[in-house]
């Protein structure tokens, strides 16, 4: 079976509860985006083994978080448990259309000590892996004086033969500046495998607007695959053998956009580790993510996600 790392924080997650907007009462709950890529991965490829790298406390919240990832049969051998740290925290407000903000309390969680828990032994272990994935989230979240040590890893890995994939997801809230962002960006463009960008990732960091832009910077990367999306505007497929457009049908019914990209990452990344085409793990991530954003949360109650890609994989036989 494959072996998929993925690379970042889980947080405690509170949602209001009621439709009501005058509501106080809130839904407590798990999440982040290199999380919720893992989940929907496992979910979506259950013969794939898919493993969490990240820090926690020992606190009953982070307890109960380490339950839920094995409720959701993702591997836990490199989910490190703090002494002295506990999880982050963050809050969800939705407006009409179901665009999110987000206020968070993660300054101070576990995660970001997580490459203290990371050593040579780990690093072996993580060598033998087919794929690792991580974020422009995941580098913020780690202190920036571990860094260095982040990318010594990250060369390791690529050294031997895994497969390395970012998501340059961008919050400028987690930086102290977007210079600091772009070198630390850059250094994950260098090193990747795969790429999976957002069009407004690269709007906010270098103020590039459409898909030929971002692939113009990209260009002297030397990536295996480069999945540009741009929401409705669809999403561009760049490799050193083929390059298309894949257009994808608009959602009517959007309630919360919170999970989007992270479920494309998931399905998309395990149907390429599956030898599924290009087009076809776009396709099949791009429907899953037009699901997901149609249900509340960033997780999917798993009968009606699960139910929905049995139809998906069905109708594709």
């Amino acid at each position: 079976m494959k072996n998929i790392f993925l690379f970042g924080e889980c947080m405690i997650e509170l949602m209001t509860a009621s439709q009501d907007p005058s509501s106080n009462t809130l839904k407590q709950s798990f999440a982040g985006d290199v999380f919720n890529t893992a989940v929907y991965l496992k979910r979506t490829f259950s013969d794939v083994n898919v493993h969490l790298v990240t820090a926690v406390g020992k606190d009953s919240f982070s307890q109960d978080m380490i339950q839920y990832f094995n409720d959701e049969h993702i591997g836990t051998d490199f989910v490190f448990q703090s002494d002295t740290k506990i999880p982050g925290l963050y809050a969800i407000q939705l407006d009409d259309v179901g665009e999110r903000s987000f206020t968070y309390w993660r300054s101070d969680s576990a995660a970001r000590q997580v490459m203290q828990h990371i050593d040579d032994n780990a690093i072996n272990a993580l060598s033998q892996g087919d794929m690792f994935f991580f974020s422009g989230i995941s580098l913020a979240v780690i202190e920036p004086s571990a860094r260095a040590d982040f990318w010594a890893m990250i060369e390791k890995l690529k050294a031997a033969g895994v497969n390395i994939v970012f998501d340059p997801n961008y919050r400028a809230r987690m930086w102290d500046s977007e210079s600091q962002a772009k070198t630390q960006f850059e250094k994950a463009f260098g090193l990747s495998n795969i790429v999976l960008p957002g069009v407004d990732d690269f709007q906010q960091l270098y103020g590039l607007s459409t898909s030929q832009e971002v692939y113009d910077f990209c260009k002297p990367y030397q990536f295996d695959e480069l999945i540009i999306k741009n929401g409705e505007a669809g999403i561009f497929c760049y490799t050193k053998t083929e390059h298309f457009q894949f257009d994808i049908t608009p959602v009517n019914n959007v309630v919360d956009t919170t999970s989007a990209g992270d479920s494309f990452n998931g399905v998309y990344l395990g149907a390429r580790t599956k030898n599924v085409s290009i087009s076809d793990a776009i396709d099949l991530a791009s429907k899953a993510a037009g699901f997901v954003i149609q249900h509340k949360g960033a997780i999917v109650e798993s009968t009606a996600y699960n139910q929905f890609i049995k139809e998906q994989l069905v109708n594709k036989k």
